[in-house]
């Protein structure tokens, strides 16, 4: 009994994603506020992006830094998969596999206390062995949605790396018994399948299948409510415990600086142009740190945004893969063509501001689960561009739930127009027909939105951890 009373000392060590360190970074919070020690491991420069621990933390969070090591063919300071173009990913994975000797080097020496438990992501599938050799329990961290995980499957699936050509992930799978759409088209597959060879040595499926396979248990961040028979497959197909930490809603204060200036201007230089814009009208653009398209899409999305006649903030980047600064990407003279109503807005924005804005009518969104989650916890109705990654599933799932509409596209190549974007944007805002998909969408704020029942999953996530601290010896 006294062993689960005593405060937890828990590793959280992320993959070199911000839209992967950031929520693993907020949960750190949320444990240290309920005074339980954390050490938060990760590298310089995405460190350096986190910002500060709030000062009522620092006693409990503590945060590790273990340089990267240099790899050939991965760019100096490219620390974070949001440094490099898509092609690049498995330079990355070989760097973070290196860091695999000082992490655990630091854990040997750790103590004071030492460690209950290590919370790791996918990239980890080293880690649970070596965690268990120390005698220290290990949670695999899902930040993907639980359908998303069932799609991929058991870890027999993915360590198997059964499923072999683009075709096969475009079917559902057989282990899921019920009706659903939530499957990939064959042009997303198909960028997965046309990367670079596996340079690191592991296939992403297997890094899936180890992290799974060597926990204790698996937390996700998601809202049952929103996905229950995905989160009881998931649960089957991993026999072992899955918890929901739910969706660790977005704090507005955390989201203002992210290892920037503190100022307000960047906000208020938004807000003011927002404050003008008539309520539900605007068409909020953003499709992550990640994403790279094609200036054939970039083209038709942006004359889209402009034939739809309504208001929209655009954020935009540079497109590494073009090798073009962001004002070269856009159809020559876009932008004074849209000034009146439309806004192209280059560099870092303090997204669940804006989301939160009674001016944002719909976000067109490449459906990232962060992304929507913050979308969601904020009712807004989702356009959906998915990219890369996860983001067909996440897609399917939304679309499915009726609370978003995806712009068509060509099943083999992806193509779309400027028609269909339009199209689909009004449909989403402001037709009739998508009054709908709005109602739903204000809807989740209930279940994405409720900071107590998101406390209360915390919590019973943290009890489980209390109880269950020696879950690795147990298992020896």
């Amino acid at each position: 009994m006294e062993n689960e009373r005593k405060p937890l000392h828990i590793v959280m060590f992320p993959w070199l994603a911000m839209g992967h360190i950031i929520p693993f970074f907020h949960l750190s919070k949320c444990l240290a506020q309920r005074g339980h020690r954390v050490t938060f491991i990760s590298t310089p420069r995405n460190l350096e992006r986190l910002g500060k621990v709030p000062s009522d933390l620092t006693p409990l969070l503590n945060i590790v830094s273990i340089p990267l090591p240099k790899v050939e063919n991965l760019p100096d300071q490219a620390e974070s998969s949001m440094d490099i173009p898509y092609q690049k990913a498995q330079f990355l994975k070989i760097a973070f596999d290196l860091l695999e000797t000082p992490l655990i080097t630091f854990l040997e020496n750790l103590s004071n206390p030492k460690p209950d438990w290590i919370v790791y992501d996918y990239a980890s599938h080293w880690l649970p062995h070596r965690a268990r050799d120390l005698g220290v329990s290990c949670a695999f961290f899902s930040l993907f949605t639980a359908a998303t995980m069932a799609f991929f499957g058991p870890p027999r699936a993915l360590l198997n790396d059964e499923r072999s050509i683009p075709e096969d992930y475009t079917v559902v799978p057989n282990w899921i018994s019920f009706e659903t759409d939530v499957k990939y088209r064959l042009h997303e597959i198909k960028k997965n399948f046309e990367a670079p060879a596996n340079e690191s040595g592991t296939s992403d499926g297997a890094r899936f299948g180890g992290s799974i396979d060597g926990s204790d248990f698996v937390l996700f961040r998601t809202c049952v409510e929103f996905e229950p028979e995905w989160f009881n497959l998931v649960s089957e197909l991993f026999q072992k415990p899955v918890i929901s930490i739910g969706v660790l809603p977005p704090s507005i204060e955390d989201n203002e600086d992210l290892g920037r200036s503190s100022n307000n201007t960047t906000w208020l230089s938004i807000k003011k142009w927002l404050d003008k814009q008539n309520q539900n009208s605007v068409v909020y653009v953003a499709l992550g740190t990640e994403s790279t398209l094609s200036q054939k899409e970039l083209n038709e999305l942006a004359l889209g945004l402009e034939k739809c006649g309504l208001p929209f903030f655009w954020v935009i980047r540079n497109q590494p893969k073009l090798n073009q600064e962001e004002s070269q990407i856009l159809p020559d003279g876009y932008e004074e063509r849209v000034k009146n109503r439309g806004v192209i807005y280059r560099g870092w924005v303090p997204q669940a501001k804006i989301l939160s804005h009674l001016s944002i009518g719909g976000f067109l969104t490449h459906c990232g689960w962060n992304s929507v989650i913050e979308a969601l916890c904020f009712g807004r109705v989702l356009i959906m561009f998915p990219v890369m990654n996860d983001q067909g599933l996440n897609t399917r799932l939304l679309q499915c739930k009726g609370v978003g509409v995806e712009i068509p596209r060509n099943e083999n190549d992806g193509l779309f127009t400027s028609e269909s974007v339009a199209e689909t944007v009004k449909f989403a805002v402001v037709s009739e027909e998508g009054k709908t998909l709005r109602a739903n969408a204000r809807q989740m704020r209930g279940l994405f939105g409720d900071r107590n029942r998101n406390g209360e999953l915390i919590d019973d996530c943290v009890g489980y951890l209390m109880k269950n601290r020696d879950a690795s010896i147990i298992a020896e």
